[in-house]
C-alpha cells in the first residue's frame, strides 16, 4: 500500500501534468487540459448495462509475429495477446493497482515470501476445459522458467537473485508460490498471462513452444480465457477476434461480458492512411497525431466520434546506439565495426547527440505543439514512481560541438563533417520503422540536427518486425535506431531493458556480465528495488537509477506526444482515464442500433 509519501508524490504528479498541459500554444491547440478532473471523474464512474453485439475495428501497422505471449516482444502481437489470455492479478485502467483476475483472492505469509492464491470457479478455458491450478503451475514451471524458450522476457521478471519461486499446485482451485526472497513487485508480475496444460505440455515436453502459436495456426485449436478468441487471420490485412462466449467476467446485471462480438485489427500502410480510413468511419479507434488535432477537433463537431486529451504518453521515445562488443559465432566478424563502436560507447558523445536535438522544434512541427520534452526513462503519467529531477540537456549546438571536441572529435577537413581522433568521418545510419509516420519525420529532424553539429546521419525505414527482430537477434546489423518502449509503473518491469543480462537490454544485449561500472550499479538497483518492500525506500533506488539513465544515456531521450485518443460515437460506457486510455475496459464497450440488443447470456 501507497504511504504518505506516495499521496504526495501522486498529487505532484498531477501538477506536473498540468504544468506539461500546454506546452505551446497555437491555433488549434487548446490550453491546459485538467487532468486530475478527468481521472477523478474515471474512479467514479458507474458502468451501465449494455447488449451483445457490433465490433471495434482498429488500425494497426503490421501484423502480428505469433500468438504466444510468453515469447512476443513486439507491441502488435501484445495488443492482441492481451485480449486473448489473463492473468491471475488484473492491473487497473484507472488506479494501476492489482485487482482480482484468474484468481479470486489471494494471502501473503507475514514475511511476504509464501503466496495462496484462489482460483476462480468460473473460470473455464475457451474450449470448456476447467481452469486450475495445474494450468498456472504449467505456465510457470514448463513455459516462464523453461530456459530453452526464448526469447523469454517474463523469466526475467521472475528470476529474483538467480532464483525463482517455487510453484505447488495445493488443490485444483488453490496455486502457492514460494518465493526465494521477498520480491516487491511480485503481486504486479502476476498480471502474467496463463496457458493452458492440456494444450500445449506436449510442444513444452518436446521443446517446440518457441514455435508454437505461429500466425499460422488454425485459430480454433488456440484457446484462453480472455473476453476475445482468434476468429481469422489474412496476412497483411487484418486480424479479427471474436467474443469468448465463456469469459468469467459479468456486468451488474449478471450478463456474460464483453458486449463485443468481435474486434477487428486492420492493417494499415501507415499513420496518415489511419486517419483517412478513421474520417470515412472505416476504423473506430486510434491514437492521433498532434499534426492531425486541428482537423479532428473540426470533425468531431458532427457528432460522429470525440477527441480525447490524456496527458503526456507513457512510456519513452529515443534513439539508442549499438554499444554490442561481442562477435558474431558464425563468422567470428565483431557485431559492430570497432571505429562506430568507440563512438557509441563513449558518453559524451551520446550526451553530444543529446544536446544537438531540438526538442521543442520537433514538438511544434511535427506533434503540432502537443508533445513534452523527455529527458528520462519514465513519463510523467506514470506515476508514483517517476522522477523528475533528471539532468536535462536543451538544445544547444554550441555545447554539443564542446562535448565533441573534449572528446576528441573535430572537424578537420571543413567538409562539414567531423572526425574522431583517428580521422574517421563520424557517419552512420539510423533505423526507425516504417508506417509510423511521426517517428519517421523525427527521425528525419534528428539527422538534421546532427548535421548542424558535423555529425551525418542517414534513415533507414523498416518493417516493425524486421527491426525488432535486427535488435535482439545476432548479428546485430544496425548502428543507431529510433524506437519507443511502453510505459511501466513499476520500473522492474523493465528490468528485461535495464538488466545488462536482460533480453531488451537494446544497446548491447544479454551480457553475461556487465560491460560498464553504471550497468552494474543498475543491476543492483534492480536487485535491490526488488527485495525492498518499503514503497518510499524502492522510490529512492529507481530515483537513482533514472539520474544514472539519463546522465549516461544509452538511451538518448527526444519527445513524448500528447496522448490523443479518437472513438466513435457509436460506443457507450466509455471512461477515460489519464493512466489507462480508452480501451483499458473494452470488455464493457457496447454499441447501440440494428446489430445489437440482444441481452448477454448469463
Amino acid at each position: 500500500m501507497f504511504h504518505g509519501r506516495s499521496r504526495i508524490v501522486c498529487a505532484s504528479i498531477f501538477a506536473t501534468l498540468f504544468a506539461c498541459g500546454a506546452p505551446h500554444h497555437q491555433a488549434g491547440v487548446p490550453g491546459a487540459v485538467d487532468y486530475a478532473s478527468i481521472q477523478n471523474k474515471a474512479e467514479h464512474f458507474v458502468w451501465s448495462v449494455g447488449s451483445v453485439g457490433g465490433e471495434l475495428v482498429q488500425a494497426t501497422f503490421s501484423d502480428p509475429r505469433s500468438y504466444n505471449p510468453i515469447t512476443s516482444t513486439d507491441i502488435f502481437t501484445r495488443e492482441i495477446t492481451g485480449l486473448m489470455y489473463e492473468g491471475l492479478v488484473h492491473i487497473s485502467g484507472i488506479t494501476l493497482k492489482p485487482e482480482p483476475g484468474l484468481a479470486k483472492s489471494w494471502t501473503v505469509s507475514d514475511d511476504g515470501l509464501t503466496w495462496d492464491f484462489f482460483l476462480r470457479p468460473d473460470a473455464v478455458w475457451s474450449d470448456g476445459v476447467p481452469f486450475t491450478a495445474a494450468d498456472v503451475a504449467f505456465t510457470f514451471d514448463s513455459l516462464v522458467f523453461n530456459d530453452s524458450i526464448n526469447p523469454n522476457s517474463s523469466r526475467d521478471l521472475f528470476t529474483i537473485e538467480g532464483k525463482r519461486p517455487v510453484v505447488t499446485v495445493v488443490d485444483s482451485a488453490t496455486v502457492r508460490f514460494t518465493l526465494p526472497l521477498p520480491y516487491a513487485p511480485f503481486l504486479r508480475a502476476m498480471a502474467q498471462e496463463i496457458l493452458p496444460r492440456h494444450k500445449y505440455a506436449g510442444f513444452a515436453k518436446a521443446n517446440l513452444f518457441s514455435g508454437a502459436l505461429g500466425v499460422l495456426t488454425p485459430p480454433d485449436s488456440i484457446v484462453g480465457t480472455g473476453p476475445f478468441l482468434l476468429e481469422s487471420f489474412v496476412a497483411g490485412q487484418k486480424t479479427s477476434l471474436k467474443r469468448n462466449p465463456v469469459y468469467w467476467q459479468k456486468d451488474s446485471a449478471g450478463n456474460r461480458l464483453p458486449y463485443l462480438s468481435r474486434v477487428v485489427f486492420t492493417v494499415v500502410a501507415d499513420q496518415n492512411a489511419e486517419l483517412s480510413r478513421f474520417k470515412l468511419g472505416q476504423i473506430d479507434y486510434m491514437k492521433a497525431k498532434g499534426e492531425d488535432f486541428p482537423g479532428l477537433v473540426k470533425g468531431e463537431s458532427r457528432g460522429d466520434f470525440t477527441v480525447y486529451r490524456l496527458g503526456p504518453s507513457s512510456g519513452s521515445y529515443f534513439v539508442f546506439f549499438n554499444q554490442n562488443n561481442g562477435r558474431d559465432p558464425s563468422t567470428g566478424k565483431p557485431y559492430v565495426d570497432s571505429v562506430k563502436l568507440s563512438w557509441f560507447c563513449n558518453r559524451a558523445f551520446r550526451q553530444a547527440v543529446a544536446c544537438a536535438l531540438d526538442k521543442q522544434s520537433m514538438i511544434k512541427n511535427v506533434m503540432n505543439g502537443l508533445g513534452y520534452p523527455q529527458w528520462g526513462p519514465m513519463s510523467p503519467s506514470e506515476g508514483f514512481f517517476f522522477n523528475p529531477d533528471v539532468a536535462a540537456y536543451p538544445f544547444d549546438t554550441a555545447k554539443a560541438r564542446a562535448l565533441l571536441a573534449g572528446a576528441g572529435f573535430t572537424g578537420k577537413n571543413k567538409d562539414g563533417v567531423i572526425e574522431d581522433a583517428s580521422g574517421h568521418p563520424v557517419e552512420f545510419a539510423i533505423c526507425t520503422n516504417s508506417g509510423n509516420t511521426v517517428r519517421t519525420r523525427l527521425a528525419d529532424m534528428i539527422c538534421a540536427n546532427l548535421a548542424a553539429v558535423g555529425i551525418r546521419a542517414h534513415v533507414t525505414r523498416m518493417e516493425f518486425g524486421s527491426l525488432t527482430e535486427r535488435i535482439d537477434k545476432p548479428p546485430y546489423a544496425w548502428d543507431a535506431i529510433l524506437l519507443a518502449l511502453s510505459g511501466n509503473v513499476d520500473p522492474h518491469f523493465g528490468s528485461n531493458v535495464w538488466r545488462s543480462s536482460g533480453y531488451l537490454h537494446m544497446w548491447h544485449p544479454g551480457q553475461k556480465i556487465p560491460a560498464t561500472p553504471w550497468e552494474a550499479r543498475i543491476d543492483s538497483i534492480f536487485a535491490a528495488g526488488s527485495r525492498e518492500l518499503d514503497e518510499d525506500k524502492r522510490k529512492d533506488l529507481y530515483d537513482e537509477w533514472q539520474r544514472i539513465a539519463a546522465t549516461e544515456l544509452p538511451l538518448v531521450y527526444t519527445v513524448l506526444p500528447e496522448q490523443i485518443f479518437c472513438l466513435s460515437n457509436k460506443f457507450h460506457n466509455v471512461n477515460p482515464s489519464v493512466t489507462g486510455g480508452l480501451l483499458y475496459s473494452i470488455e464493457r464497450l457496447y454499441v447501440t442500433g440494428p446489430q445489437t440488443g440482444a441481452p448477454a447470456a448469463k
